[in-house]
């Protein structure tokens, strides 16, 4: 009996122990702070990471609560990624059911590789902006490739800020005085990473790659990219897209400043936006390769020539 009323005393303090923890974990962490903070939920973020954050930035007592309260609410599925508005004066279970009501703002992921017009198009079907707008204000190669969270109702200027904040964060000074002892501008940096973020499939790639248009830029030689004659030819009507797949002669033959097969040297701005690989590989490009020629064969692998014999070789190997 001894035991057993021991057992019993022991299990009571256990139960008042925990229902003071929980009581106490769902309070407020300041009932009288009701100003409202951003907090954000990534894409895909787990229930944890996502206690860890609200106890890490003050929202919460006791993460554990929070966790145990989400699952006893069965609402975990419902949590949304998104930015939300909470305040401190919010207990646990309010926190909990605030993060499934969606968010007014809006993700918009930015892939490697587009032009600003296929971003304005993008841009356009989440926001009410105007295409031909953005297209004018927006500058080539400086819209970086990532996931991006516009607040809603954004405005051209809201969505370049936040893009050229992004873009100022990772384009680094480092980066830049790097290109600068290849004796290459900034827009030149750039230039050249949009040719290696079209031309290169893979990343193991994309840094020989720009070491040979780095060389035959500084050797005066036609680079030779054909996707520069795509960005030249623009729109086309016939498949709805910005980059026309199979070019004809009469298309490698066309007057402009960007037809690289057609005029030596860089083109005389970016083609594209390219991410931070292609970036790299530019800032770091070795215009000492001893290759002068690449093609990529049908898988997207590259293969290197010295000699121009080398390169038609390659060609009839693996493009023909």
């Amino acid at each position: 009996m001894k035991k057993t009323h021991i057992l019993f005393i022991f299990l009571f303090l256990l139960f008042i122990f925990s229902f003071l923890y929980y009581k106490e974990g769902e309070m407020p962490v300041n009932k009288n702070d009701k100003t409202p903070r951003l907090f954000i939920i990534d894409k895909g973020e787990s229930l944890n990471s996502i206690a860890n954050k609200l106890s890490n930035e003050g929202f919460i007592r006791n993460k554990v609560v929070f966790y145990l309260i989400v699952k006893k609410l069965g609402i975990e599925k419902n949590i949304q990624a998104g930015d939300f508005r909470l305040s401190k004066s919010m207990n646990a279970s309010q926190l909990a059911q605030t993060l499934t009501h969606g968010t007014l703002d809006t993700w918009v992921t930015i892939i490697e590789g587009l032009r600003k017009e296929e971003i304005a198009q993008e841009l356009s079907t989440n926001f009410k902006i105007s295409e031909i707008a953005f297209i004018e204000q927006a500058k080539e190669g400086y819209l970086f490739p990532d996931t991006y969270l516009f607040p809603a109702n954004s405005t051209i200027d809201k969505i370049l800020t936040i893009i050229n904040q992004n873009f100022n964060t990772k384009f680094t000074n480092d980066l830049k005085e790097k290109g600068r002892s290849k004796g290459l501008t900034e827009r030149q940096i750039l230039t050249i990473a949009t040719l290696v973020e079209k031309e290169a499939k893979l990343p193991e790639d994309k840094q020989q790659v720009a070491s040979i248009i780095l060389k035959r830029h500084l050797n005066d030689w036609a680079l030779d990219i054909d996707a520069t004659v795509q960005y030249a030819l623009g729109y086309q009507k016939k498949t709805n897209t910005w980059w026309k797949k199979d070019l004809t002669q009469e298309d490698l033959e066309a007057d402009s400043q960007y037809n690289t097969r057609k005029y030596k040297g860089l083109p005389p701005a970016p083609i594209c936006n390219p991410g931070l690989d292609s970036i790299n590989a530019a800032v770091n490009a070795d215009a000492q390769t001893p290759y002068w020629f690449y093609i990529s064969d049908k898988t997207g692998k590259m293969h290197y020539a010295i000699t121009i014999e080398e390169h038609n070789e390659n060609i009839a190997k693996y493009l023909q």
